[in-house]
């Protein structure tokens, strides 16, 4: 059961675009926050999109949550830019195992399925909104993703700030603010997931290669 959302008309699903497509990156978090805070949550995948909003979040609000879903397949370099992003802001992530109980190795034949879609269910428990690195020039996929709007796939509202954002616009705040990124984006990754599915490659062209699919299945409605 998700939380109780907001009956305010200005928020229902119908009209919460509307007025938030005009509105910078913070803006959109901050009415996020003002409308959902503490039920809301950022979903970080440790690639450089949360590092920007992890910054950008706590600057708006100190007790901001933050998850990860950890398949136990992650590249090392994403979990030393986690510890990383964890010792800078001092935040602490929330982790929801994904890790396949009966000790199967996770492949990409297997990636996105049962697990990791019931971890991110138990994530989303109790929240009224969350909030992901979605950005619309990322894939063909996601060209029409709105900075807030309602998801009714988890039931709940989802906010994506840097969905109009350019590479370029994500690159420039974590240099000018001297974050700590990913470093396998220097190495031609654009997108980056586990270890087992992911190649270099820009966009989302590196996830799945060779495979009919560009989405997992967190944002399989995208």
């Amino acid at each position: 059961m998700r939380g109780v959302v907001a009956e305010d008309a200005s928020h229902s699903p119908a009209t919460a675009g509307l007025g938030t497509e005009t509105l910078r990156a913070e803006e959109v978090l901050a009415e996020a926050i003002e409308t959902h805070h503490p039920r809301m949550a950022l979903a970080c995948s440790f690639q450089k999109e949360e590092t920007v909003l992890v910054h950008m979040l706590l600057s708006l609000v100190s007790d901001a949550r933050v998850f990860t879903i950890d398949t136990g397949a992650l590249f090392p370099e994403t979990y030393e830019t986690w510890r990383k992003l964890e010792e800078l802001t001092g935040v602490k992530v929330e982790v929801f195992d994904a890790v396949s109980p009966d000790g199967v190795a996770w492949t990409a034949s297997n990636c996105c399925g049962e697990r990791k879609v019931a971890a991110l269910e138990q994530a989303l428990e109790g929240l009224d909104c969350w909030v992901t690195g979605l950005r619309r020039e990322q894939a063909p996929t996601r060209a029409a993703s709105p900075k807030l709007g309602f998801d009714d796939a988890h039931g709940l509202w989802k906010a994506s700030p840097l969905a109009d954002w350019t590479d370029a616009q994500v690159w420039d705040y974590i240099m000018k603010n001297d974050l700590p990124y990913n470093p396998l984006h220097d190495r031609g990754y654009a997108s980056i997931g586990c270890a087992p599915c992911t190649l270099p490659g820009g966009g989302r062209e590196g996830r799945w290669a060779g495979q009919d699919r560009t989405e997992c299945g967190l944002h399989a409605g995208e």
